[in-house]
């Protein structure tokens, strides 16, 4: 394979800090929305489920849009943050983790909320007999339970945020260095003439990144099933 020029190492690089990030960052509150979703009954949770998968449903640049005008410099929220703490996410590589984090949000969420859905509530129905705290109960049987569901969420969305463009790029723009991911960096290689190989050698790289992520979630949620059969 020819050697990739800076310009795309530092797509390749920005893409997976952005994609780690926006994963870890997300990964409590999912894991607390599916706890809600799955437990919850009522006209709020059903809401909450509608709000959850909203962006599946909208145009990744309408959720771009909504986000720009949320969090930009002069968006209630990005202004408020940008004087509390100097966090600023317009036109930032925080933007880009910001706008994975949303797109792979719902995939997340639901991979949790079906693993908790599994768990036999006998079990947890025993632990309260026996006078187990809910903190203690959620972190010594619930979390170990539902721990594959809760790693093919995080491919899930990892995989998602990889892949995101439209809701990023309409955010956080273009701007090589700064927020140019790697499918912003196939889309701009796109508009230039004889620029197939890049767009082959990134591409490919996209898929092997893609294929590796879901052998590791697999391979890691068997050794955890086997574990907890085990146990």
């Amino acid at each position: 394979m020819p050697m990739l020029s800076p310009e795309e190492w530092a797509a390749i690089a920005l893409s997976l800090k952005v994609s780690l990030v926006a994963v870890l960052c997300a990964l409590p509150v999912a894991i607390a929305v599916a706890l809600v979703l799955a437990r919850g009954r009522g006209p709020l949770v059903w809401g909450l489920n509608a709000l959850v998968h909203l962006p599946l449903i909208l145009p990744p640049v309408v959720t771009g849009y909504i986000l720009l005008l949320l969090f930009g410099r002069n968006g209630p929220l990005g202004a408020f943050l940008d004087r509390a703490i100097g966090l600023v996410f317009a036109f930032q590589w925080t933007g880009a983790a910001l706008a994975a984090a949303i797109m792979g949000f719902p995939l997340m969420v639901r991979a949790i909320w079906l693993a908790i859905e599994a768990v036999d509530p006998g079990l947890e129905q025993a632990a309260r007999t026996l006078g187990a705290r809910p903190l203690g109960m959620f972190f010594s049987i619930t979390l170990p339970l539902i721990a594959p569901g809760i790693i093919a969420g995080m491919i899930l969305a990892f995989a998602k945020a990889m892949g995101e463009f439209g809701a990023t790029i309409t955010f956080v723009s273009n701007i090589p260095g700064r927020t140019q991911t790697l499918p912003s960096a196939i889309y701009a290689l796109l508009q230039v003439p004889g620029a197939e190989a890049s767009v082959a050698k990134l591409a490919g790289i996209s898929i092997a990144i893609a294929v590796t992520a879901m052998l590791v979630s697999e391979s890691v949620s068997r050794m955890i099933a086997k574990r907890i059969r085990g146990a």
